[in-house]
Formats: structure tokens, C-alpha cells, sequence
């Protein structure tokens, strides 16, 4: 039977009453005893690594998509074990270890490796002409005279696994060790939009505050606010004075001297501290029932002079020579190893909604939106609240600004994939970034489907458009979970996004049969837990075209029996290995988005903040 078939069968199903099928009821009458059939469970034990024990899954949303129903008519799944370049620097410097290594992997069944050749320093794993290469990390050395990638190609080659190198796009530097090209080309950094925050009293007097809250000490230039009473100094000094804010800005306290450490933070408010002119500023401004309240101005900084806010360097994506050098890394690698796939890491994206602010990226905007702006209050500008909370008001270019940079990564995108196709056509060119899809709007990378419909504030008809899915052969999404299934979620009381099936099953509808979709977990949530491990393995499979295991480095050894279990006594094909597979599931989605066939809505599976990026 064909996709289109198949999936037409499943529509008829449906009206014709199939139980185990989720089907549409009729509107009810407001006027009638109602009398519901009760629904069948949508929860059944399942095995899609068979030689592993079945858990309980949801195979209702684990059943939607074409891609779901070709993996799994066909036999084929991913199985893809990720090597981090600076954490496994000494598992691959000797063309000896490189060949244990892939030995180990294809004996325990994975059937795919990236290689992470540019990691977030800028550094190459490879003897580039373009970008410095990596030598040391961390006292280990990579041989001056050794090439991993040339050694990793050979292997894989010989071993039949699938090789995908991975690049991280727009990180050129390491905050922690303050090494990568980014650091001598300034001009490339991104340009971060800060607020320089004052305190106003009714009298609309104002002082500086220090925009790091909850500060190890007290200065007489700013003011410190608290809304952390274990961080607020242990000791007062003569001259220090201290006021509590309610949630309202009310002061409904104050505290001099040695009576400062005794304050307390009220509930969504704060403590503000000051000494010498700070200090002066409180005590005549802000008596009793009196307010205060914080504003802002703009300040424009390099990420170089912000190393506490992110480890990885982030460079313009909006700067033409940034985009430049970025491709020729890729053409470089392409021409001069044969390797089956390219993926970007997560770094394909801006550092935050508050990037890039540059002249350039300004300059582009408002070329963009056909006119001259206040910049940036017409984007948006900074607000904090007296608990401290750092927001934002919109301005009206606000949903621009979104759409205009994820159409900016989007067509950057766009530009790789056809250097990619030039330079090596048969190439599988692939994309990660973390599950949570409501998260990445902040980062400018819609990694969706442009025909995606679901319940997101920010997915304007405009903001969809801009989706990268049909730009990928594969998309892995970070599901860095220790919970495994929905249903393990359930018992455990935590929300159903953070689990491994409940976050690969929400990436799965948002690409929607664009690319193939694999989950992506992380080894270190299973520490010593390899019963947690497999289940893990079993969530990730049967709710996505197969799994990424991240990372080698990650205490692998005990767990190299756990990954013989699930694969070894059952190989399988990954999807990415033959291009004629996503070429018929996207024609057969077209067919049926045609025909008017539309899934049930993408339930919001919300995720966490930061997981998997």
C-alpha cells in the first residue's frame, strides 16, 4: 500500500467508526442529556526497539505523520551517537583511537555518528586554511600532525556507518578560555541591547542601579537591588541605607547601618541598598509610602564585555562578512572529505531577543520594515519590575522583529543548503536545536514547518513563513529529559513536555513530514540508571524516526551494553541514508493537504527553558 493510501485508509477509518482510531463526535445539543462514549486509552504498552522491555506510550500522538508511518512501514531508524569535539579531544587524537572507537559503535548497533568538527571556540577538529585549529583542550593535545576527520571518514567508511559532521554557525569563541577568531574580530561580535536601569522617586529624582541583581557587594555609584535576601550583605556600614519595595514600588520599609542585614525582601518585591551618594539618594528620596520605580535607557555592548551571560561567542548572523566566512567552512569541509552529512548545532541563531542591535542589523531592519525607526523603543524596551523581573514592551515593530530574524537564519539556510548540494550533492544537511519550539522565537530560529498551525501566540501567517524544516534532510531535537514517557510523566507529577516522548512527539508535528525528526537525549540524565536508559531509547523511538544519543564523553562505558541490547540484534536503516524516502513523504503530504485531509491540533507539549541548547 502506498503513503498516500495508508493514510487515506486511516481517513476512512475514521468515519466509518474504527475504535481504535480518534475520531471526530458531533456538536451536542445544549438542550440534551448528554451521554459521552467513554474513549479507549491512548495509552498502550509499546516496544519500538523489540529486543528492549515495552513501556506504556501514547501511540495516539505517536501515530501522526507520514514520516512516523514511512519509518516504521519501512524498518528504518536512527540511531545516531553524538561526539562532542572538545569534550572527547582525547578519545580521537591517535588514528588507533578513532578506529576503537568506530569499532565500538557499529558493534553496539548505532548506525549513524556526528562528529563535531567546529565546536563553539571557532576551532576546527580538522588542518582548516580559514579558521584556527584546535590543539589543546584542557591539557589533552590533538596532534599537530593528525587528522581526526581524515581518520573518522576512513573508519566510518569501513564500517558502513553514516557520518555527519556537526558546525556550530555563529559561535567564533569560548568565554572560558577566551580562545576562538571571534575575539580578534569585534566587528563580527553581536551587538547585545542592554538597559541602563535608574531608580525614580516621586520627586523624579533618579540614581543608577547596578543591572546585576542580587550583587556580592555594595557600591556608592549604583544602587543594589536584592530580591535574594541570602545574597544581601552580611554586615552594614555607617554610612549604608536600605528601603523595601513592595510589588506595588510602595516602601514599606527602611533600614540604616548596622540595621541593614536585618531587612526583609517583601513578597514580589525587593531590597534596595546603597551607601555614600547611593545611600544618600534612598534616604532623602524614598521615605515611607512613598514610590519608587525603575526605568531604562538603551545601552548597545560586544558579547565580549558580557562573558557572564553565555558561554559561546555568538557572532552577527546579520553581517554579510560573518555569513561569508561561514560558508566557506562548509564549502571547505565538503570539498575535501567525504562525508555522508552536515548539521548545524544549536548555535544557528542569535544570542537573544536582545540581538543583534548593530548599525548593521539596524541599517537591515529597517530596510525591512520601509522606514526609519526609534531604535530600538520601536522594537522594544526594557522593563523591570520592583520583584525584579526583567520584561519588555513591545513596540510596534516587535513581531517584525521577530519574523525579520528568523527570515534572516532562514535564508541563510537556504544559502548553505545550496552550497552544500553544489559542492557534494548526495550530502544529507541537517539542523539541531532544542525541543522547547515556544522558546526559539527569543533566538530568532523557527526550526517549524512554514505550514504549520498550532496555538502559539507568536506564529503569525508571517512568522510560519519562515520556517526551516523543508531545508533540512533531518532534524534532531534536543529532549534532554531523565523522564522518558508521557506517561512516566503522569506519575511522577511533572509536566508532559518534560519527557523525552512528550517533547520528540511535539517536534514531530511542528516539522510536519518536512524533514525527518529524530529526539535527541542526553547520556548524562542516566547516570548510573540504565533501566532509565532504556526506556529513554523506547520513548525517543516511538515517538520520532530514531534517537540521538548525546554525548560520548558522557560516562559511555557502562552503557555501551544498554546501546548492544536495543540495536545490535536488530540493524536497522536510518531514514537520512537514501534521499528517495523524504522526497515521497513530502510529495504525499502535498498530496494530502490537497485533498483537505488536516490532523488533529499539535497539542502544546511546553517544555523548559534552556533544554538542549
Amino acid at each position: 500500500m502506498s503513503i498516500l493510501a495508508a493514510c487515506l485508509a486511516t481517513v476512512i477509518m475514521a468515519d466509518s467508526g474504527d475504535p481504535t482510531t480518534p475520531q471526530k463526535l458531533p456538536t451536542p445539543s445544549p438542550d440534551a442529556v448528554l451521554h459521552v462514549p467513554p474513549p479507549a486509552s491512548r495509552f498502550s504498552l509499546q516496544s519500538p526497539l523489540p529486543s528492549l522491555n515495552g513501556v506504556m506510550m501514547d501511540w495516539v500522538g505517536n501515530s501522526y505523520g507520514l514520516a512516523q508511518q514511512t519509518a516504521r512501514s519501512q524498518g528504518l531508524q536512527a540511531r545516531i551517537l553524538w561526539i562532542d569535539a572538545t569534550a572527547n579531544i582525547d578519545k580521537v587524537n591517535t588514528s588507533e583511537k578513532v578506529a576503537t572507537l568506530v569499532k565500538m559503535i557499529r558493534l553496539s548497533g548505532f548506525n549513524t555518528v556526528v562528529f563535531d568538527i567546529k565546536p563553539i571556540s571557532g576551532q576546527t577538529m580538522y588542518p582548516s586554511k580559514i579558521a584556527p585549529r584546535l590543539a589543546e583542550w584542557k591539557g589533552k593535545v590533538l596532534p599537530a600532525d593528525f587528522d581526526p576527520l581524515a581518520a573518522m571518514v576512513s573508519e566510518c567508511k569501513n564500517a558502513g556507518l553514516f557520518l555527519a559532521v556537526s558546525l556550530n554557525a555563529f559561535s567564533e569563541g569560548h568565554r572560558d578560555f577566551k580562545v576562538g577568531p571571534g575575539y580578534a574580530k569585534t566587528d563580527w561580535q553581536t551587538t547585545l541591547y542592554e538597559p541602563l536601569i535608574s531608580a525614580y522617586s516621586i520627586y523624579n529624582d533618579n540614581y543608577p542601579v547596578n543591572p546585576i541583581f542580587n550583587p556580592n557587594s555594595v557600591g556608592a555609584d549604583q544602587i543594589s537591588a536584592y530580591n535574594d535576601r541570602n545574597a544581601m550583605p552580611d554586615q552594614g556600614t555607617p554610612d549604608m541605607y536600605a528601603v523595601a519595595l513592595d510589588r506595588f514600588g510602595t516602601v514599606t520599609a527602611s533600614y540604616q547601618a548596622s540595621n541593614v542585614p536585618a531587612a526583609r525582601v517583601p513578597v514580589q518585591g525587593s531590597v534596595l541598598i546603597g551607601k555614600g551618594g547611593a545611600g544618600t539618594f534612598l534616604k532623602n528620596q524614598a521615605p515611607i509610602n512613598s514610590k519608587l520605580r525603575f526605568s531604562s535607557v538603551p545601552k548597545f555592548v560586544k558579547i565580549s564585555e558580557r562573558p557572564d551571560q553565555q558561554v559561546p561567542l555568538m557572532v552577527n548572523p546579520n553581517n554579510p562578512e560573518v555569513q561569508d566566512y561561514e560558508e566557506s567552512l562548509m564549502k571547505e569541509v565538503l570539498t575535501n572529505y567525504d562525508v555522508d552529512g552536515v548539521i548545524y548545532d544549536d548555535r544557528l541563531r542569535y544570542a537573544g531577543i536582545n540581538a543583534d542591535f548593530s548599525p548593521i542589523t539596524q541599517q537591515q531592519f529597517e530596510k525591512y520594515v520601509g522606514r526609519r525607526i526609534t531604535w530600538p523603543d520601536d522594537v522594544f524596551k526594557f522593563t523591570i519590575s520592583p520583584a525584579l523581573n526583567r520584561g519588555v514592551i513591545p513596540g510596534p515593530y516587535y513581531e517584525a522583529w521577530m519574523t525579520f530574524r528568523a527570515q534572516t537564519l532562514r535564508n541563510y539556510m537556504l544559502r548553505i543548503r545550496k552550497a552544500v548540494k553544489a559542492t557534494r550533492p548526495r550530502t544529507q544537511f541537517g539542523l539541531y536545536a532544542g525541543s522547547w519550539y515556544g522558546e526559539y522565537p527569543r533566538l530568532g530560529s523557527n526550526w517549524g514547518s512554514p505550514d504549520l498551525e498550532a496555538g502559539f501566540w507568536f506564529l503569525t501567517p508571517e512568522y510560519a513563513q519562515t520556517g526551516l524544516a523543508p531545508l533540512c534532510d533531518f532534524f534532531i531535537a534536543g529532549c534532554y529529559y531523565p523522564t522518558s514517557t508521557i506517561y512516566d510523566a503522569l506519575s511522577q507529577g511533572v509536566p508532559i513536555g518534560n519527557s523525552v516522548e512528550g517533547a520528540a512527539q511535539m517536534a514531530n508535528r511542528i516539522v510536519r513530514d518536512q524533514s525527518w525528526t529524530y529526539a535527541g537525549i542526553a547520556l548524562s540524565q542516566f547516570k548510573g540508571n540504565p533501566d532509565g536508559l532504556r526506556a529513554a531509547l523506547q520513548g525517543a523511538c516511538g515517538a520520532s524516526q530514531g534517537v540521538m544519543v548525546f554525548d560520548l564523553s558522557h560516562d559511555i562505558e557502562p552503557m555501551w551494553q544498554v546501546f548492544a541490547q536495543a540495536f545490535a540484534n536488530d540493524p536497522r536503516t536510518p531514514p537520512h541514508a537514501s534521499v528517495s524516502y523524504l522526497a515521497e513523504v513530502r510529495r504525499k503530504r502535498a498530496q494530502v493537504d490537497k485533498l483537505g485531509h488536516k490532523e488533529p491540533p499539535v497539542i502544546i507539549n511546553a517544555g523548559s527553558s534552556g533544554i538542549g541548547q
